[in-house]
């Protein structure tokens, strides 16, 4: 009799309304002892318990019931499963001034990060004059960068591990400084083309780790849009730099780097105070099945172990693309413009800024619309939007036309990067965040370096024209492996 009225006053406690957790209503006998606690508990953390089918029936929880199946209860009860509660409520970006700081700092990591990847395509026509290079030579200062993609892929986790976030945040900075002061100083190309290495290995460091822990932060989708809107911000203030310098000032190509070193100078202090708190103890604490003591056993289960493996290298591959398409949509337009549209050196190097700018304001505009869509479907709106902007792009071979095309392309371009990264968020344990975001943006990486270096070669013997054709089929590329993905909407790990 008392195991079965035990297992009926169970019931009434998960059937009941979630107000009546917070105590006995006036009157009322108190519960047992070894159920007080529990309702307690439920009332105070806003827990969850599981769901019983078919331990006792409908009727079963009055007195007269539960004794007729006391023997049913005694079997039963010994299977009912443990209660469940729910995670911790997400991290927020305002939740603490040290919060706020943070956040700040690694917005103003991604605008360098920015600046870095979109300078490339003001300097390049001015590189090939100044060091004298064919399209394949030059275009090795976007594969360079790949060294440095790969070693951040190998290093993320074990530098969180032993270092934590202040780790990154020097390490991050140190590559840019040291990168840009050789730059500086215009050194031969092979030495330019190894200094690039550096510049990698910051972005790779900077991008993955400030994308997974803004990511795990509440509304992800709208955070990571005006993040990665400051990468774009960059992208669109770099070629204008640049561009005004070489053409209007009349100054060397190398005189940018300047401005980049003050750049770089101005992320060191910000990102090393924000996180210099944030050690690889703290990281540990907070993420306890994240590493062995090598520090690599989230990157193996992430890139070898089934489920978390198929997620991993589709948001891995599709980066791959995008960020290729990204970069070298911003790297090759101003040669294609200048040759193939016929344009002014000014208004030729504005075509870049203007292809940033679109990115930037798409990231924060359908950054707030993405989650409303859901991020499946939004996705699968931009891109086949974006191809019928490329189409523009390349079959009306008019200058304002194409313009107007790769700005508007690139709004719709900019969303990807945050959706990616929330998909991937969203659809693995939090011990794999930091691991898989790490390993897909190294890809990233690798797409922004032999992504254009491929179109400079092709375009060698074939004329900067081919960035067309290819661009589109890449975009067709990111519909399937986006297809891939499994529905990760309706299912969040923590």
């Amino acid at each position: 009799m008392q195991r079965a009225s035990s297992t009926a006053t169970v019931l009434e406690l998960q059937e009941a309304p979630a107000h009546k957790l917070d105590g006995p209503e006036p009157g009322a006998a108190p519960l047992p002892s070894h159920l007080s606690h529990d309702t307690n508990t439920a009332a105070t953390t806003k827990t969850t318990t599981t769901t019983i089918t078919g331990a006792v029936s409908p009727g079963s929880t009055s007195g007269k019931a539960a004794s007729s199946n006391s023997s049913a209860s005694h079997e039963n009860i010994s299977s009912l499963p443990a209660p469940t509660t729910v995670s911790q409520p997400a991290e927020r970006w305002n939740q603490s001034r040290t919060n706020i700081c943070r956040v700040l700092a690694a917005f103003w990591s991604l605008l360098v990060i920015g600046m870095n990847d979109a300078a490339y395509g003001a300097i390049i026509p001015y590189l090939g004059t100044y060091y004298r290079l064919e399209y394949t030579l030059v275009s090795l200062i976007f594969l360079s960068p790949l060294v440095g993609y790969t070693l951040s892929a190998l290093l993320i986790n074990p530098i969180h591990q032993r270092l934590g976030q202040r780790g990154i945040a020097v390490m991050t900075s140190t590559c840019h400084i040291v990168a840009y002061a050789i730059a500086c100083t215009h050194s031969p190309y092979p030495v330019l083309a190894v200094v690039y290495v550096l510049a990698g290995l910051g972005n790779g460091l900077g991008d993955a780790a400030w994308n997974a822990w803004i990511g795990n932060m509440a509304n992800a989708n709208q955070l990571l849009g005006l993040m990665h809107a400051f990468y774009g911000a960059g992208g669109v203030i770099a070629p204008l730099i640049a561009t005004s310098m070489i053409t209007k000032a009349n100054l060397q190509w190398y005189h940018f780097y300047y401005i980049m070193i003050g750049a770089a100078i101005i992320e060191s202090a910000a990102t090393a105070t924000a996180f210099w708190k944030a050690t690889g103890k703290v990281f540990r604490d907070s993420h306890p099945k994240s590493t062995d003591s090598a520090g690599n056993s989230s990157l193996k289960e992430a890139v070898l172990q089934m489920p978390s493996a198929r997620i991993t290298w589709l948001c891995s591959l599709f980066l791959l693309c995008y960020v290729g398409v990204e970069v070298a949509l911003g790297g090759w337009i101003v040669k294609f413009m200048l040759e193939v549209r016929d344009g002014e050196p000014f208004a030729s190097g504005m075509t870049a800024t203007g292809f940033w700018l679109g990115i930037t304001v798409g990231r924060v505009v359908l950054g707030f619309i993405t989650p409303m869509l859901g991020e499946k479907l939004a996705v699968m709106i931009y891109i086949p939007v974006a191809m019928g902007f490329e189409l523009l792009f390349w079959l009306v071979p008019q200058f304002i036309v194409s313009a107007v095309a790769v700005a508007l392309q690139g709004f719709f371009l900019g969303p990807l990067f945050p959706a990616v990264v929330v998909a991937a968020t969203k659809s693995l344990p939090k011990h794999l965040h930091i691991s898989t975001v790490g390993f897909a943006a190294a890809f990233g990486g690798v797409g922004a370096s032999i992504i254009p270096f491929a179109v400079g070669a092709i375009a060698q013997s074939k004329g900067v024209g081919v960035l067309q054709p290819i661009i589109l089929a890449l975009l067709g590329v990111l519909v399937m492996l986006w297809i891939g993905l499994p529905n990760f909407n309706k299912k969040e790990y923590k």
